[in-house]
């Protein structure tokens, strides 16, 4: 079966900045993932910029991406590093000479370390500090970008740094939670009125993180329901401000009563006969719900600004892609507005805390040379995207 997509739907891929580029002076720099690596050199793309364009161009007509803040803003509120302005623009310009357009994220994840020391997202004076660096990132990157993404899923920032203690800064207090995700609000605020200011003809959002969250039993069904209200619905009623929602969708996470996933408890979801991927239950049918909740409560268009498996088997992602597409095909064709399709990563890269071994690649990435290879994977969502089709 052939299913086709909406004229003016647009598929594209993303990475971010301190994934794939060799660490500065930021918060990650140094960190030691849970496969051993240590984020440091990551993908060498500063270095590689004109062979990853090639790649990025293959994949659609948009790419989504961000820059190393603390690179381009070595104190608060100083003027950007010329030279790294001028590396970004000279990419970006590559990329839309070649018909993709930037989907451009300002925070995703990562402070410098100067924000860090001031008490970072916990202080609300350093809001200030962000927001000059936004003007900034307007100032010099605007001609490139055709939408704007304020933050990269917030609730997974508060959630892992704040809550859960497994990102950078590591703390761990629901309170502390709370207040973060108050201040990239009131930060995301300031910002979508300045971007509205100086290039109102262009969305802007953030990406959520989405997620099925189920109990498997009566004790499971408790936590879950509060994992779905606070990670979803709390998060995405703070951030009024968005022309559109830029939704993420992974993971199926079964409670029972606590979470259970492969990097936790590995094996304990094939005892459950729950399929899955490295790090998650394997549950796509779980976006549906999500793109008709959000649609239903928020009436405002959807992009899928990321999605992906965390497999090293580009068979298994390219089954992965026709499985998403199929349920996103399905809400479209129920009056849901996805306006695009943004994959999970254009090619391997650092995957957070728990390093570079859990791939999420369309290309793969030699840990050892930085060598890039096409992937099955990689062909397929090419095909996709310039069909505008996937057949299943």
């Amino acid at each position: 079966m052939r299913l086709e997509f909406p004229e003016h739907f647009f598929w594209g891929t993303s990475t971010s900045a301190t994934q794939v580029e060799t660490a500065s002076a930021h918060n990650w720099r140094g960190f030691k993932a849970r496969d051993g690596h240590i984020l440091e050199q990551t993908t060498a793309h500063e270095a590689l910029r004109e062979l990853d364009a090639s790649f990025i161009i293959q994949f659609g007509d948009v790419y989504r991406c961000g820059v190393d803040w603390a690179r381009l803003q070595p104190e608060p509120f100083a003027p950007f590093d010329r030279e790294a302005v001028e590396e970004y623009q000279q990419f970006f310009r590559l990329l839309n000479n070649g018909g993709t357009r930037i989907l451009f994220v300002m925070h995703h994840f990562t402070n410098p370390l100067w924000f860090e020391q001031n008490g970072g997202w916990l202080n609300e004076d350093n809001i200030s500090a962000f927001v000059d660096y936004a003007r900034r990132c307007i100032a010099h990157f605007k001609p490139y970008v055709f939408n704007w993404n304020t933050f990269n899923e917030p609730n997974v920032y508060a959630a892992n740094a704040y809550l859960l203690g497994i990102f950078p800064p590591h703390k761990r207090s629901l309170a502390k939670a709370n207040r973060v995700l108050r201040h990239l609000r009131q930060a995301h605020d300031v910002v979508y009125d300045l971007l509205k200011a100086e290039c109102p003809e262009k969305p802007v959002s953030i990406s959520l993180n989405t997620g099925c969250f189920k109990g498997l039993n009566w004790l499971g069904k408790i936590p879950a329901r509060l994992t779905d209200w606070w990670f979803i619905n709390r998060a995405a009623r703070l951030f009024k401000k968005v022309d559109y929602w830029g939704l993420s969708y992974y993971a199926y996470i079964p409670f029972g009563p606590f979470p259970i996933t492969e990097v936790e408890k590995p094996g304990k979801l094939d005892e459950l006969g729950i399929p899955h991927d490295k790090m998650w239950g394997y549950k796509p049918d779980g976006l549906g719900p999500i793109l008709r909740r959000f649609h239903k409560r928020f009436g405002k268009p959807i992009i899928m600004v990321e999605s992906g498996i965390c497999t090293d088997d580009p068979k298994r992602r390219i089954q992965a892609i026709k499985d998403y597409l199929q349920v996103c095909h399905k809400a479209i064709q129920d009056g849901v507005v996805i306006q695009g399709f943004i994959e999970w990563s254009t090619w391997d890269n650092f995957e957070w805390n728990l390093g570079p071994t859990y791939r999420f690649g369309l290309v793969r990435v030699n840990l050892e040379t930085m060598e890039r290879e096409m992937t099955e994977a990689g062909e397929f969502f090419a095909r996709v995207a310039i069909e505008n089709a996937v057949s299943i």
